[in-house]
């Protein structure tokens, strides 16, 4: 996992006013509320007055704990967590019922709440670098998923609540413990579906495994080359 700051138990302040000014009118027409990178220890209380979001960025902070307030944004259809200090996920997260893509990567889970099942709206679950050892089989439930990610945890078996997706597209368990004489499940069946996305919206350490990607494919094709006109 990444390293980064330690937390500061207080943060900094994010007034109503602050808030507001960092709404964001997308080209679909759906308003996000982007308070990534505010230093922010604790989900701001003034923003329950923007409940009616569909977009919650609240990445890259230093945010220990969701607050119960958290059932007051019925609206969103995307909620990005990524890169904090999360250890446990609230059982009310299932009042999120309109939820599409929920990121949760880069944080301390160790479990997640069973209630997860029931966001049965959801496309993309992202839990990669975290403390994972398991998945809740009502997972299972998630009969709308197209992508799971659960690279860098600290799973021993395959998830089998992953064999019940029959929408699923694309699932990511690399750099994982997975003991290689336990039986092998049912393998998933997946078209590999790529997608496009602009390098700001990715996380630190996943566009320094991008870089180290190319790096390597670069390196590969140069060696090829020289071996070509060696022959």
């Amino acid at each position: 996992m990444a390293k980064r700051k330690q937390a500061n138990k207080n943060g900094k302040t994010i007034t109503f006013k602050m808030a507001k000014a960092c709404v964001e009118s997308m080209k679909d027409g759906k308003q996000r509320l982007n308070l990534a990178f505010k230093e922010i220890a604790k989900v701001p209380r003034c923003i329950q007055k923007l409940w009616d979001v569909e977009e919650l960025n609240l990445s890259r902070n230093l945010i220990s704990k969701l607050p119960n307030f958290i059932d007051k944004f019925t609206s969103l259809c995307a909620l990005d967590l990524h890169s904090n200090y999360l250890e446990e996920i609230p059982v009310i997260i299932c009042s999120l019922t309109n939820l599409q893509d929920l990121n949760l990567c880069n944080n301390r889970l160790t479990s997640l709440p069973p209630e997860v099942g029931q966001l049965s709206k959801l496309h993309t679950l992202s839990l990669g670098l975290n403390r994972l050892q398991a998945l809740p089989s009502a997972v299972g439930a998630l009969t709308e998923l197209r992508s799971i990610s659960l690279n860098d945890n600290l799973f021993r078996r395959f998830p089998s609540c992953l064999t019940k997706l029959g929408k699923l597209e694309r699932s990511n368990l690399d750099r994982n413990p997975i003991d290689a004489q336990t039986p092998s499940m049912e393998p998933v069946k997946m078209t590999e579906h790529f997608h496009v996305v602009e390098g700001s919206f990715l996380c630190e350490d996943c566009q320094e495994r991008i870089k180290a990607q190319r790096m390597s494919r670069e390196e590969d094709s140069d060696e090829a080359g020289n071996a070509d006109n060696d022959s």
